[in-house]
């Protein structure tokens, strides 16, 4: 039998919600492994992810800058050779991270299996079944690497203590507090606007609902929802990301769409009920150990082509709002249903 590796480079680099899938394979294999050393390389602003992982070291890739291009990956890899890792768990497997597989050359690189014809044929319609999860897809690359790994009995870290300032922007919290992101990448994977409204303001009657967002658009349109009462908090722009983590991490649901804020939530252990529109979880995307049933899915009777795209970029323009096939009614119940 092969020498197990005792220093691991995992690659991520992007995007936000990929890279939040893999804090739970991540943790449980520090739990699993704790005599392995793992280094992450992915971009900057996403350290704060990994922060209370045992044996875990995160080295920012700086993409866009000093790292860019082909000499740019060349240094990279010179780098992260001194740091004496002697294998490579790429998660990621884009052009970028074939190139840096050159150049560990003579080290052990095992590369994701995106299962991409499976994908392709979940969109064409050729299959509809559930597909091997993104977060079991990683496992898999640390199994060819000589670590079996179990991720289906998750530990997750404990509620942080908010400090004074998450305190001062959230105002009360003797309320049960519900999260709401209610934006995406994509306009076809989001829930209606006017319909989010309803559920916002609905809630808000019972519950203290913080928004979560970004872009100074999107804040705009969070400021107007907020200032319909005093129990919705939009925090968009008034946290660090370490804040955000933390207040997630109190919160008592997150309702998201299929989008990175529902990766936050979950690998910190809290209950998501996410939104699909024109994407679905079988293509491996869901949130991390969440109930099947937490998962609101558009009405394929009247929408048959979803999955329209694995990401939600592409969709014909009637299902731009497929998703306005899930009722408010419905969100709400199933919320209160959860809490």
């Amino acid at each position: 039998m092969s020498k197990l590796p005792k220093h691991i480079l995992v690659i991520r680099l992007s995007a936000m919600g990929d890279v939040a899938m893999t804090v739970p394979v991540l943790r449980a294999f520090t739990e699993q492994y704790p005599e392995v050393k793992i280094t992450i390389l992915t971009r900057a602003f996403f350290v704060p992810f990994f922060r209370d992982l045992k044996n875990v070291s995160v080295f920012p890739a700086e993409v866009k800058g000093k790292h860019k291009g082909v000499f740019g990956l060349y240094k990279l890899s010179k780098d992260l050779k001194s740091l004496g890792v002697d294998a490579v768990a790429d998660l990621h497997n884009v052009l970028r991270t074939n190139i840096l597989k050159i150049f560990f050359f003579g080290k052990k690189v095992v590369q994701i299996d995106k299962g991409r014809a499976e994908k392709k044929a979940l969109i064409s319609g050729e299959i509809f079944q559930q597909l091997k999860t993104t977060h079991q897809r990683y496992a898999d690359v640390f199994e060819a690497l000589g670590f079996k790994l179990n991720i289906s009995n998750p530990n997750f870290p404990k509620k942080a203590i908010l400090n004074n300032h998450i305190k001062a922007v959230l105002g009360d919290t003797s309320k049960t507090l519900i999260g709401i992101a209610p934006f995406a990448a994509h306009e076809g994977k989001m829930y209606p606007l006017d319909a989010m409204k309803e559920v916002i303001e609905t809630l808000s009657k019972d519950y203290k609902v913080v928004l979560f967002g970004g872009g100074k658009k999107e804040i705009e349109l969070l400021n107007t929802l907020a200032e319909t009462s005093e129990n919705i908090i939009n925090i968009a722009g008034k946290l660090s990301l370490t804040e955000e983590l933390e207040l997630i991490s109190n919160l008592d649901l997150m309702l998201s769409m299929d989008s990175g804020n529902a990766h936050l939530a979950a690998m910190l252990g809290v209950k998501v009920l996410s939104i699909w529109g024109v994407t679905h979880p079988f293509a491996g995307f869901a949130p991390f150990n969440q109930p099947e049933d937490y998962l609101l899915l558009s009405d394929r009777n009247q929408f048959p082509k979803i999955p329209t795209s694995v990401y939600g970029n592409k969709y014909p323009e009637t299902y731009k709002e497929a998703a306005r096939s899930i009722s408010p009614e419905t969100v709400i119940e199933k919320i209160k249903a959860i809490i």
